[in-house]
């Protein structure tokens, strides 16, 4: 079992959760993380390099002038990529990089992330984080309470407008449901910050999954 603390707004330490290793796969599959890191940074590239062929470039089939006779070198189309204006011989096509992994794998990479956080001191639960009203400098301040300085992956239960609102705007600090958590996002970031009802989701989601 591991202790996490639970503290509120102030940075105060209000409760404490005990928290069951087996719950996150039990210890940390490093080779099932890189797998799912790669996916993560290959699924951001945008392949969209591409140049045209002589069958994408406008104009005639027909050939320029007559194989012989003339005295100058054979030609073909005016496409050719030998010409000024034609095709590119070989030309670039746009690519897909991305990855795919099994959902089971996914899951088992989230949570083998997150007990690397847990086990580095680099998770932090507050018991809530509800703003009346968009505020960015009151959210700036809890991250300051909480002791949070660095990058920042905040995961709550469900979807809060005034939350997104307040973190948009302070950089490296993203904002996102706990049923879209992943391991990308999680080791992208120094630090995850949990509310205490979108981490006890992801503890009982995982044990029923497990039964």
């Amino acid at each position: 079992m591991i202790d996490l603390s639970v503290y509120n707004k102030d940075g105060k330490e209000i409760d404490v959760l005990k928290v069951d290793e087996s719950l996150l796969g039990g210890s940390i599959r490093y080779p099932l993380l890189k797998q799912a890191i790669v996916m993560y940074h290959a699924n951001k590239r945008v392949g969209t390099a591409a140049t045209k062929s002589r069958g994408m470039v406008e104009g005639s089939t027909r050939k320029i002038y007559k194989q012989k006779g003339t005295g100058n070198a054979r030609a073909g189309t005016v496409r050719t990529g030998k010409r000024v204006g034609g095709g590119v011989t070989f030309a670039k096509v746009a690519r897909d990089f991305s990855k795919r992994m099994p959902k089971k794998q996914r899951i088992l990479a989230r949570d083998s992330a997150i007990l690397a956080k847990i086990l580095h001191n680099n998770i932090v639960v507050v018991d809530e984080l509800k703003f009346a009203k968009p505020r960015t400098k009151e959210f700036a301040t809890v991250l300051g309470n909480l002791k949070i300085e660095r990058s920042c992956v905040v995961t709550i239960g469900n979807y809060d407008e005034n939350l997104y609102k307040s973190a948009r705007n302070l950089p490296r600090i993203i904002v996102m449901p706990v049923a879209e958590l992943n391991a990308g996002d999680i080791c992208n970031h120094s630090k995850i910050l949990f509310t205490k009802e979108a981490f006890l989701s992801l503890l009982k989601k995982n044990q029923k999954s497990e039964n």
